[in-house]
């Protein structure tokens, strides 16, 4: 599935929801499904700098596709990276870096986060796109 497919997946999800109190929760059952990082993986390197909750990330390319793992300290922060994961991982690293992001504005995520919260997500997704950039180079 293509990332635009998925993010569509993800803000039709979000678009059952009434009020923001439901979509927290379903954030948080979001974040309990994450592919989790493993332990060894939990180091100062993986930690994605710029956010108030730690969140690590790891990234492996297999084939051509880009897999993520990730974990995080708070749960909410957890559903954000969830919610990325879901929608870049298992993706070719050039996909990614040429993804759109604006599937994150139209569930009305940031407008919803804490300053401190947002700026964790931003960092979030230039991480992704970090890496993504790092892998195509191998590639090439």
């Amino acid at each position: 599935m293509k990332i635009e497919e998925i993010q569509d997946e993800i803000v039709e999800e979000f678009s059952m929801f009434d009020d923001w109190m439901q979509r927290y929760e379903y954030m948080i059952e979001l974040g309990k499904s994450l592919p989790l990082i493993e332990e060894q993986y939990k180091t100062e390197d993986n930690i994605i700098k710029g956010c108030q909750s730690k969140v690590w990330v790891h990234a492996e390319l297999k084939g051509d596709k880009l897999i993520f793992t990730a974990d995080s300290d708070a749960i909410i922060t957890k559903g954000i990276i969830a919610i990325l994961i879901r929608a870049f991982s298992n993706q070719k690293p050039m996909d990614i870096i040429e993804a759109n992001t604006d599937f994150i504005d139209k569930i009305g995520l940031k407008e919803h986060l804490s300053p401190t919260r947002a700026n964790g997500l931003v960092s979030m997704i230039k991480q992704l796109k970090l890496y993504a950039v790092a892998y195509q180079t191998q590639l090439n």
